[in-house]
């Protein structure tokens, strides 16, 4: 028996329930949800067809032209199935919950699956990956200017038992000209909001969450507005670290990539780092003088920092000078600071 299932109910549910999306590859990579496997009915191409004759010739001859082109496709879509669910518990999902997700269903519950249906397909999982950005939450950030560790801090953090969510991470970006580190490749805008809104499910709210301070691009990946206006509003540690230890960090971290990336990079912010500066920064990069690159470029960083923390509130900027010692032993230290003289903020 095939049972219908509200998207919000099957991702509170945590019962084996395998969840297969029958778009195509070319919708799954432009975005999924979050551990979905892709067991496609059409081919891109056969989707193609399928949607022109829809419109040239109406609903029934589209759905003549699906069992035409998936005829001899069902025994593989079972077997599949079988391997990816081996316990026989599927849900199944395609763009609305219409035809795909209904005729595959209706061939897995033939051969004795228990079948659930999303309703609305992934249309409406999209729009419930929106609501969690219109949420509100009790969010914590951490600033400080370029090579101050921050993603380490916010790492230790969460190894202490804290919630953390990591934008970088689920970007695959570091946020500056540099950010790709020559190897990450981003998710698509769709796919960076879904699993954006997967960290956020997993979140308590009346919890606060910890936050690295981010421009509302990352990289190619832009935060949603209603999430980012929050960060904007929320209290703020402002870590200061000396300029030499951010040095330091910044050339362990970059000082060996590839330094045609390197150099391409620092072509790509020529305009905002000036000609002479960026001059300087490529022949220092060429002669391996990392450390000279790194302190040119800081200089065009450091002052973004600045102009983007003096748009804030002034009231909610806490800065914290850290101690010497690890990253763990700052994260105690932010820590400790932050129940000393941050205001709890309740979630509206």
């Amino acid at each position: 028996m095939v049972k219908p299932v509200l998207i919000q109910d099957f991702l509170r549910q945590d019962d084996g329930i395998v969840l297969i999306d029958v778009r195509t590859p070319a919708e799954f990579e432009q975005g999924h949800i979050p551990g979905a496997v892709n067991l496609p009915l059409f081919t891109n191409e056969e989707r193609v067809l399928v949607g022109t004759t829809y419109k040239q010739a109406g609903r029934e001859q589209a759905i003549l032209l699906g069992f035409d082109l998936t005829g001899a496709k069902w025994s593989g879509f079972i077997k599949e199935a079988s391997v990816i669910a081996p316990g026989k518990k599927i849900a199944v999902h395609c763009w609305r919950g219409g035809m795909r997700s209904g005729a595959m269903a209706w061939a897995l519950d033939l051969y004795g699956f228990g079948v659930y249906v999303i309703v609305g397909g992934y249309k409406k999982y999209r729009a419930w990956v929106h609501q969690q950005f219109e949420k509100q939450y009790r969010l914590r950030i951490l600033g400080g200017m370029t090579g101050s560790a921050k993603t380490r801090i916010l790492q230790q953090l969460k190894k202490m038992g804290e919630q953390v969510i990591d934008l970088e991470d689920l970007a695959q970006h570091q946020g500056s000209a540099y950010g790709s580190m020559n190897k990450m490749l981003q998710p698509s805008q769709e796919q960076f909001e879904n699993n954006l809104a997967k960290e956020l499910k997993g979140m308590d709210t009346l919890r606060e969450i910890w936050i690295e301070d981010e421009s509302l691009s990352i990289g190619q990946c832009s935060i949603p507005k209603p999430f980012w206006q929050q960060m904007r509003e929320a209290a703020m540690i402002n870590i200061k670290t000396d300029l030499q230890t951010r040095v330091a960090f910044l050339t362990a971290e970059y000082g060996g990539l590839d330094k045609d990336f390197l150099i391409a990079c620092t072509e790509r912010i020529r305009k905002r780092l000036g000609p002479e500066q960026t001059k300087n920064a490529i022949i220092a990069i060429r002669e391996n003088r990392m450390e000279d690159f790194v302190r040119i470029v800081l200089v065009y960083y450091d002052k973004t920092y600045r102009t983007g923390l003096s748009q804030r509130t002034a009231d909610k900027v806490f800065s914290l000078d850290l101690a010497d010692g690890g990253h763990g032993r700052h994260a105690e230290q932010i820590l400790q600071f932050s129940k000393t003289i941050l205001m709890p903020v309740q979630a509206r």
